[in-house]
């Protein structure tokens, strides 16, 4: 039986697949929209006072309220997706899971250990009804060990898995927080790869299983190459970049005219060491013993970064910009703003922002999701659902309860 996604022409490469989304804030409801932007029906399930990510006041600078008591930030999470609101605590309710799950693909949460099992929803009561179930499930620090029941949000996964201070400056005096979530955004990412890996398993070996991604593993992942590093070596940190005493001073930082700053990113120093000084303006440097060799380089990189600094304060980062692209195959980026991204040829010519129209508030415009797929485009189709929204319609047009059964799962408190 194949399911739409409540849009209608949806083609993405996971139509057909089922996913029941019980989960809240952003690390499980964002893997749940990605799966929506594939082209999943996904059901989002809420207890009856909803997400707790609905009432979000402010995130960091933002506040993300909305006309029509929307808010932005549960909106980004949960895009693609239908709702239905319930009651798990009334066999009634768990009795709709149930049914849900028997032409389910995937069910995901998010919640503390535990939650699920003492609601009955946990793996081993779900897979008795669908032994082909994928099960994801989304903790902060993994589903054993020690502290493996502690909650989690998105700045203690920075933190306890390495984030916070990698992303730390050498001369800082307190550690640094990366902002907008990207605890949780990774955590997702990791969620939603486990659960299609799972699927493959499902389609290739005949399985279904329970997939677990945690806070501190996928903060661990982000910097595998780092810690992978630092354990074959011996326990090295990978440090943070100094900027002004970088080791390869072909991949750092500088300063413009303009006050922006340009980011160099030539791994292969000697590879390009004769043009780029020479793009550069400054070709006397080439062959000057201090500076000529790699092992010289790095031992007199300070002065060499000064003399870089001073040169690339003489031209704007556009003037630089436009005398790279006609000088060299130079590798190079102009650091950027997030709110400068929309304007960004490359990210329009590729539609990684894109725009859709909301009922309730009109036209908006939403971070695509990152892949693109040559025949079953992905993509934002739907808004994020009201509280409950498609609660009658899937009891009534998909599990064939009568509107006798609505109204009486209303009066016992299991539905709104």
């Amino acid at each position: 039986m194949m399911f739409e996604n409540g849009a209608n022409g949806v083609t993405g490469p996971l139509k057909g697949i089922r996913v029941l989304d019980w989960t809240m804030w952003q690390f499980g409801p964002m893997a749940g929209a990605m799966m929506g932007d594939m082209g999943a029906d996904v059901i989002k399930i809420e207890a009856l006072d909803g997400d707790a990510g609905r009432a979000l006041s402010r995130a960091s600078t933002l506040a993300p309220t909305l006309p029509g008591g929307r808010n932005a930030y549960f909106e980004t999470n949960n895009r693609n997706k239908r709702g239905i609101a319930l009651n798990l605590k009334t066999s009634e309710g768990r009795e709709i899971v149930y049914k849900l799950v028997g032409t389910a693909d995937v069910f995901i949460e998010n919640f503390r250990q535990g939650v699920a099992e003492r609601l009955r929803v946990g793996y081993e009561d779900l897979r008795e009804i669908n032994p082909m179930l994928v099960y994801g499930s989304a903790t902060g620090y993994g589903p054993n060990g020690p502290d493996s029941a502690l909650p989690s949000f998105d700045g203690c996964g920075q933190a306890r898995g390495g984030l916070m201070l990698s992303a730390t400056p050498s001369w800082s005096d307190e550690p640094v927080r990366v902002s907008q979530g990207v605890s949780d955004q990774m955590g997702a990412i990791m969620l939603c790869s486990g659960v299609l890996a799972a699927l493959v398993a499902r389609h290739v070996q005949g399985v279904g299983q329970k997939v677990d991604a945690s806070h501190l593993s996928a903060n661990m992942w982000l910097q595998g190459m780092g810690l992978s590093m630092s354990l074959i070596l011996g326990g090295s940190r990978f440090g943070s970049y100094d900027r002004k005493s970088a080791w390869n001073v072909l991949a750092n930082l500088y300063k413009c005219k303009d006050d922006r700053w340009i980011q160099l990113m030539h791994l292969q120093p000697d590879r390009y060491w004769e043009s780029f000084m020479t793009a550069l303006g400054l070709p006397q440097l080439v062959d000057d013993p201090r500076f000529a060799a790699g092992p010289a380089r790095m031992e007199n990189r300070d002065e060499l970064v000064a003399l870089m600094d001073e040169q690339f304060m003489t031209k704007t980062s556009d003037e630089w910009d436009k005398h790279f692209r006609a000088t060299g195959d130079f590798i190079y980026a102009r650091v950027q703003s997030t709110d400068e991204l929309e304007y960004d040829p490359q990210v329009i010519a590729n539609d990684y922002i894109t725009t859709f129209d909301h009922p309730a508030i009109g036209p908006i415009k939403m971070c695509n999701h990152p892949n693109i797929y040559s025949e079953t485009p992905s993509g934002i189709f739907k808004e994020a659902p009201e509280l409950g929204q498609h609660t009658e319609q899937i009891l009534v047009d998909e599990l064939g309860y009568t509107w006798d059964d609505i109204t009486a799962l209303q009066d016992k408190g299991v539905i709104l």
